[in-house]
C-alpha cells in the first residue's frame, strides 16, 4: 500500500471568477521508504503541493481533491487529527531554518520542548534524547550546541539541527522544501547523506522539492517535473535523465550549466512562465515549446504511460496518437 496518494489535487487563490491555480489536477503516489524529487521553475507549484500534502495551506487557499495517508482520506480527518499527524507522521524541513528556529531560545530549549510536547518524552530523559538527536545528524560538540542560539550557528549547522528535530519524531513522511539552497557544495552533499541515512535507518519516505536537478539525481528514486501547477512528466530518475520525453523536461536538463574549459555554457529556456490566472484548456508550455503542434494549443495533454513506470503529459510522448 502506498504511504501517500495524491488524488486530483488542485489549489487556487484569488478571485473565484479568475483564479490563480497554483496546483491543477495533480495525482501521484509515494511508497514507504521511497525518495521522490519534485522539480520545476519558481512558480511551478512545488511548494504549494508540499503544503497541501501537509495540510498547511494558508487560509486564503481553495483546496480540492483528496490526499490518502496510509489509505485513509485526510479530508475525513478532523482538525485535531491533522494537527496530531504533523510532526509525528508528517514533518517538514524548510528552505531557511531560521524561519523554523526561534532566535530567542537555545537549541536545547526548542528541541526539548518538541520532544516533550510532540513525543511525550519525560523531562528526565529530554537531555539524553536531545543529545542523541544531534549526534544522529553528525553535529560536532552536541553538548555545546544545546546551549547555543540559532544565530551562533552556521547555515549548515542550523539545517542539521532542523533535520534532527524532525527526524527525532520518526515521521513516516518527511517533506523537504529546498533543503540545500544557499549551502555550499560540500555542505549540500552532507545534508543529502543525512536524508539517505534517515531513509535507510527509519524507513522514512521523503519528498525533496528543489530546482536543482543535480540534487535529485544524487539522492532520489523518482522524479516529478512540474510546470504551471501541473505534473508534466514523472518516473524513475535514471530513466528520465537518460531519455526525457516532455519538451519541458528536455529544456530543464539542457539548462544545467556546463563547464567548458574556463567558460560556463548556459542554455536558458526561452519565453516566460504563463500567468496562472490565464491558463486555458491547452498545454501551458505551448508558447515556449520548440515542438509545438496545433493540438497543443487546443487541448490539455492527457496522461500517456511510457514503459511500466513513467507518465508523460505531452501529445508527442511515445504511445501518444
Amino acid at each position: 500500500m502506498s504511504l501517500i496518494e495524491v488524488v486530483d489535487v488542485s489549489v487556487a487563490f484569488g478571485d473565484p471568477e479568475s483564479p490563480a491555480r497554483a496546483v491543477a489536477g495533480v495525482s501521484l503516489s509515494l511508497q514507504p521508504g521511497e525518495i521522490l524529487g519534485i522539480a520545476g521553475e519558481s512558480g511551478s507549484g512545488k511548494t504549494t503541493l508540499c503544503s497541501a500534502i501537509a495540510r498547511s495551506l494558508p487560509a486564503a487557499a481553495r483546496f480540492s481533491g483528496d490526499i490518502l495517508f496510509e489509505g485513509r482520506s485526510m479530508n475525513a480527518m478532523s482538525t485535531r487529527e491533522i494537527r496530531r499527524m504533523r510532526g509525528r507522521d508528517i514533518a517538514m524541513v524548510l528552505q531557511n531554518p531560521m524561519t523554523s528556529l526561534d532566535p530567542l531560545f537555545t537549541i536545547g530549549n526548542q528541541l526539548g520542548e518538541m520532544l516533550q510536547l510532540r513525543a511525550g518524552i519525560p523531562r528526565r530523559e529530554v537531555r539524553k534524547r536531545s543529545l542523541e538527536a544531534l549526534t544522529s545528524v553528525h553535529l560536532t560538540s552536541p553538548e555545546t550546541r544545546l546551549g547555543q542560539y540559532p544565530h551562533e550557528l552556521s547555515g549548515g549547522m542550523r539545517q542539521r539541527i532542523l533535520i534532527a528535530m524532525t527526524s527525532a519524531m520518526s515521521p513516516k513522511l518527511l517533506l523537504a522544501d529546498e533543503p540545500t539552497t544557499a549551502l555550499d557544495a560540500t555542505i549540500q552533499e552532507e545534508i543529502l547523506v543525512l536524508f539517505r541515512e534517515i531513509r535507510d535507518r527509519r524507513g522514512t519516505s521523503i519528498v525533496i522539492i528543489t530546482h536543482d536537478l543535480g540534487v535529485i539525481r544524487r539522492i532520489c528514486d523518482r522524479i516529478a517535473i512540474m510546470y504551471a501547477g501541473r505534473i508534466v512528466e514523472e518516473g524513475p530518475v535514471e530513466d528520465i535523465f537518460s531519455a526525457p520525453q516532455h519538451p519541458y523536461t528536455r529544456a530543464l536538463l539542457a539548462s544545467i550549466p556546463v563547464l567548458d574549459g574556463t567558460e560556463v555554457t548556459l542554455k536558458p529556456i526561452p519565453g516566460q512562465v504563463p500567468k496562472l490566472t490565464e491558463l486555458g484548456n491547452s498545454c501551458a508550455f505551448a508558447d515556449r515549446c520548440p515542438d509545438v503542434m496545433d493540438v497543443c494549443r487546443q487541448l490539455q495533454p492527457t496522461e500517456f504511460t511510457v514503459g511500466e513506470k513513467r507518465r508523460v503529459f505531452c501529445w508527442q510522448a511515445e504511445g501518444a496518437s
